[in-house]
């Protein structure tokens, strides 16, 4: 074993969260290690940004370059039906402020991430890539660092006094410590692809996020990208897809489109491009947020079902909170978990209310429509939520669902695993 290298903070995972968290920190004056296994810029599904990510990416400094990217600006979103007719849109700007949390974008992931990554080597993150990381070094009950694979194949050791689990879906820590909990209600899988020159709406509405419906609560995404080009894909059930004995997303996506009307007229003037893609969007929550010398963050801590797009909104949030809390740790040398209960109680207050949502959204017998004929003012809450506002009480909202479907409960996840 060589090259034993000391750090005041070690991330695993250059995404969105890990990429937030070690700006933070390398900005307050921290020496911050970020491994990543892969080389940016990188394809990542997951392009939809939500209004209450602006908060994060002002306090990361990159507002402007959003504004002057090419991303597609969002202004809200909308619901179809299956036979093609749209709900009126959840404009953003009905519940917050036109010129800032209102406008948000349509972003391809190779490049924003990339933004965010070279954003954190700017504030002196030290970033790795191509580097694997392979196990948590543990000592004392405490874990102290990290085992690494490089690009040339060496393996080194890396320590800290604090490690961020920032690894995204593969949830690294949460794999290996027999921490991932399953939300089976939430098991869906994905399709997807892309269109170049399909149909886009006028106006305000030309960069909105369409969720449009297939049978059994299955659902299309429907997202403008710049470059004239659209990411489309359909989520529902493996037992639905796979029907009649389809496996392949060649034969499965063309027969989804069929289900929805609108989804198939805005595609007709397009041309497909790119391969059919197909995952797993298995929804899993962490059961502890970590342990002594150990934090999750992001989709490592809860990954949620994409219907709503919370996923790069949760990651930015979470990189802002966990690097001010370990910010926090480091000045004070208390590693202790219980100091992080209120980081993972936040968080876990906003996956609930958001996944409240999801749950209705699935439910045979729920709709919007519905909803907001029998109660005009719940709109403006689920404009709320889709916005991202998702740490408020949302209690007026959730009894009127309740008159339709049932809600479930909370999960007794994401609380920090005590010190023996």
């Amino acid at each position: 074993m060589k090259n034993t290298n000391m750090f005041d903070c070690i991330i695993i995972g250059g995404g969105p969260a890990g990429a937030t968290a070690g700006a933070i920190l390398a900005a307050s004056g921290h020496r911050v290690l970020l491994l990543e296994r892969e080389k940016f810029p990188r394809y990542h599904i997951g392009e939809s940004l939500l209004p209450f990510t602006f908060q994060p990416l002002q306090r990361l400094g990159l507002i402007d370059r959003m504004r002057a990217s090419t991303f597609v600006k969002k202004y809200s979103v909308q619901f179809v039906s299956p036979s093609g007719r749209a709900s009126q849109p959840f404009y953003f700007h009905t519940r917050y402020d036109r010129e800032t949390i209102a406008q948000t974008w349509q972003v391809l992931r190779s490049e924003f991430d990339l933004m965010l990554l070279d954003n954190a080597r700017d504030k002196g993150v030290q970033v790795r890539e191509q580097t694997v990381v392979q196990e948590l070094i543990k000592e004392g009950g405490a874990v102290v660092g990290v085992r690494a694979q490089t690009q040339g194949g060496a393996i080194t050791e890396y320590r800290a006094p604090i490690t961020l689990d920032c690894s995204g879906k593969e949830s690294f820590a949460a794999v290996r410590n027999q921490w991932r909990v399953k939300d089976p209600f939430l098991n869906k899988i994905a399709v997807w692809t892309y269109y170049r020159g399909a149909k886009r709406d006028a106006g305000l509405d030309a960069g909105a996020t369409t969720v449009a419906y297939v049978p059994e609560k299955g659902w299309f995404w429907y997202i403008p990208q710049h470059n004239d080009m659209i990411s489309v894909g359909v989520v529902a059930e493996g037992k639905y897809l796979t029907r009649g004995g389809l496996k392949s997303p060649e034969e499965i996506f063309p027969r989804e489109v069929e289900q929805n009307q609108w989804i198939k007229q805005h595609l007709a003037c397009g041309q497909q491009t790119g391969p059919y893609r197909l995952t797993s969007e298995y929804t899993h929550h962490a059961k502890h947020c970590g342990e002594r010398g150990l934090l999750l963050v992001g989709d490592a801590f809860a990954f949620l079902d994409p219907v709503f797009s919370s996923g790069v909104m949760l990651a930015l949030k979470s990189g802002v909170l966990g690097g001010d809390a370990v910010h926090q740790a480091i000045i004070e040398q208390d590693f202790s978990p219980d100091r992080f209960a209120g980081y993972a109680r936040f968080l876990r207050d906003g996956v609930e209310n958001m996944r409240k949502l999801v749950y209705a959204f699935y439910h045979p017998k729920f709709s919007f429509r519905q909803l907001t004929n029998k109660y005009p003012e719940a709109a403006g809450w689920v404009t709320d939520c889709l916005s991202g506002d998702v740490n408020k009480d949302f209690t007026p909202l959730w009894k009127q669902i309740e008159e339709f479907v049932p809600l479930p409960e909370p999960l007794p996840v994401g609380q920090p695993l005590a010190a023996p």
